[in-house]
């Protein structure tokens, strides 16, 4: 398994962009397919993007494409996600984690981090 460190998480405005980043440990970190979910209070994780393990394919819930960016540093052993047109709806506990396939389900992923907050004001 490889241990994630999410980063970049806080509060920003409506119509507002964040970008996190997901530090992975280890040298396996390209063998991974790299995901990014969210959790609000009183709701289930979701699938928020995900990425191939070369970057090639990416991959977003429709809540979220067109505004959110997926991306990787294979070099770096880092994921990102850029947030841009955020709205409150955004607001969410987001967490990065690594599966050995592409997924859109959370019980597929093997590796999560501790998770960093989001918070969109109106």
């Amino acid at each position: 398994q490889v241990q994630l460190v999410e980063s970049g998480g806080g509060l920003v405005q409506a119509g507002g962009s964040l970008r996190l980043s997901c530090a992975a440990s280890g040298r396996t970190f390209s063998r991974y397919v790299m995901g990014w979910f969210r959790q609000a209070p009183g709701k289930k994780r979701d699938f928020v993007a995900a990425i191939s393990r070369g970057g090639a394919s990416t991959y977003y819930a429709d809540s979220v494409k067109g505004r959110f960016t997926i991306s990787r540093d294979n070099a770096k052993n880092t994921v990102y996600l850029q947030m841009n047109s955020l709205n409150p709806e955004d607001t969410a506990v987001y967490y990065c984690a690594a599966a050995t396939a592409v997924s859109h389900t959370s019980e597929q992923y093997e590796s999560w981090g501790q998770g960093t907050q989001i918070t969109v004001s109106s």
